[in-house]
């Protein structure tokens, strides 16, 4: 390794994170109080739906549909997913142009499940002084008690989550009742125990290195910012002045002291690393396990209140503005090739994936015309063409569809069934042949099918088909 030392691997030290008040926790607080709301209560919400479940979101496997509140979708809607996943990815792209991994600091799952365990154990363990003496002293009553709580409140957290993301998959009030009977499917059992066990890990265990090391984003955001995207940010030439920082003391408590002397504003009271999830010291700069949560601009700014000193020594601001003479005011930068890329794409995604929706049919045809043989010339002289029809109902209810022909001579289509009944999100795949005389088949070479909803006449599907032939092929060769 050329001489260099390798650092052995290290058991990790669990963070015992300070509370701290302020405009973003106030922040954090309520994205967290609202994406509960929206997670745990959403399934269980009555919600009106002509023949189907009664809950405003039920991915149905087994019968093969997703219903979002009035929208119901099919596997061969997979186009909407993948249209959906990519705006994600672009929105989250867009944003970290701007604002940095400000998801990750506000609405990532790790973030809110976190919050809300390090809440949890605050309140039984106490702040974070209690918390380090408690991880501290030897096993006794007081420890296995207030440990012990912890973990069971964590448990029925995790165990709740999961079963929330179960009943996501199946009708709420139904799997509740089976599920504590014992008569629910194994894959529900299934999959509340991993959940369960997997959120209990990621939030109350491994927290901050999920962010570190399991989630990609850390790594690849870099990428994602430039010069002007905002970020938390530590001002070093007014926090280390040219002496750097210093607790403050006698003759040296006020800016005037302390800028005579060479000192910048930082205190070095260390409570923006004791707020930090990450664990992290902002004040060495711009770093991977950053999530920007702000909660060190919060505690920054209170020690600024209480010593007197402006506030901003830890705020969110952009690399070009800090290296500038005199720091202007922190804005969100939108005139970056880069940000109006993404906010392009993210628009023109958006529009294209409400277009289809919009015009969504509730029924999908597709005709394949059998290619071996192309056409098949009987003893008689006549000509016959076979057809392939997939029919697909993507409307709400069963349905009832009349299979029928355009521009063909009467009885010249043959079918096994001329109405097929097809459940809601199926499809039915039928085999159709037209047989013409010579002198009609060297007459006709294109015509429609039809295929017509019985409830709904008026919606009736129409398309074109070819008519194969020697003297068609023969035409064809002519052109």
């Amino acid at each position: 390794m050329n001489g260099e030392a390798v650092a052995a691997p290290q058991k990790r030290m669990p963070i015992f994170t300070r509370s701290v008040k302020g405009k973003f926790r106030r922040f954090k607080w309520g994205m967290l109080v609202l994406a509960y709301a929206v997670y745990f209560l959403l399934p269980w919400l009555p919600w009106a739906r002509e023949g189907g479940p009664s809950q405003p979101i039920l991915f149905d496997i087994p019968g093969r549909r997703f219903y979002v509140f009035d929208l119901v979708m099919y596997p061969q809607d997979v186009l909407w997913l993948a249209m959906l996943l990519f705006i994600a990815a672009v929105f989250l792209f867009f944003v970290t142009g701007l604002v940095g991994r400000a998801f990750c600091g506000y609405y990532c799952f790790q973030t809110l499940w976190t919050d809300f365990f390090i809440w949890i154990e605050s309140k039984i363990q106490g702040e974070r002084p209690a918390r380090i003496r408690l991880h501290k002293q030897p096993w006794n009553a007081e420890k296995a008690l207030k440990l012990g709580a912890t973990h069971v409140a964590w448990l029925l957290l995790s165990f709740w989550t999961a079963f929330t993301f179960v009943v996501y998959y199946a009708p709420a009030d139904q799997l509740l009742r089976e599920f504590f009977i014992g008569t629910a499917p194994p894959a529900a059992y299934m999959t509340a125990g991993i959940l369960t066990l997997a959120t209990y890990l990621a939030a109350g265990f491994m927290r901050e290195q999920i962010c570190a090391f399991v989630c990609p984003y850390g790594r690849f955001q870099s990428v994602m910012y430039a010069p002007q995207t905002l970020a938390v940010h530590y001002d070093v030439r007014r926090g280390e002045g040219e002496k750097g920082r210093l607790v403050p003391r006698q003759g040296l408590k006020t800016l005037e002291e302390r800028h005579a002397q060479g000192h910048g504003d930082c205190v070095d009271c260390g409570y923006c690393v004791q707020v930090c999830p990450a664990g992290i010291d902002i004040r060495d700069g711009l770093q991977y396990r950053c999530i920007s949560c702000g909660l060190c601009i919060d505690a920054c700014n209170q020690i600024m209140d209480s010593a007197g000193f402006p506030r901003g020594l830890i705020r969110y601001d952009s690399e070009e503005n800090l290296a500038r003479p005199v720091p202007a005011k922190p804005h969100v930068e939108l005139r970056n090739f880069r940000v109006i890329g993404y906010g392009i794409a993210l628009a023109l995604m958006i529009g294209f994936l409400v277009y289809n929706i919009a015009t969504h049919q509730p029924l999908a045809v597709v005709v394949n015309q059998v290619r071996q043989p192309l056409y098949t010339t009987l003893a008689n002289g006549d000509v016959r063409d076979a057809y392939h029809i997939r029919i697909t109902n993507s409307s709400r209810r069963d349905e009832v569809y009349a299979i029928s022909a355009q521009g063909l001579p009467v009885g010249a289509l043959q079918l096994a069934f001329h109405e097929v009944p097809i459940k809601t999100g199926r499809s039915v795949e039928v085999y159709a042949w037209v047989r013409l005389g010579p002198q009609q088949a060297a007459e006709i070479s294109r015509f429609h099918f039809v295929v017509t909803p019985r409830s709904e006449p008026d919606k009736a599907w129409t398309g074109v088909a070819r008519f194969f032939s020697a003297a068609g092929e023969a035409d064809g060769d002519n052109e």
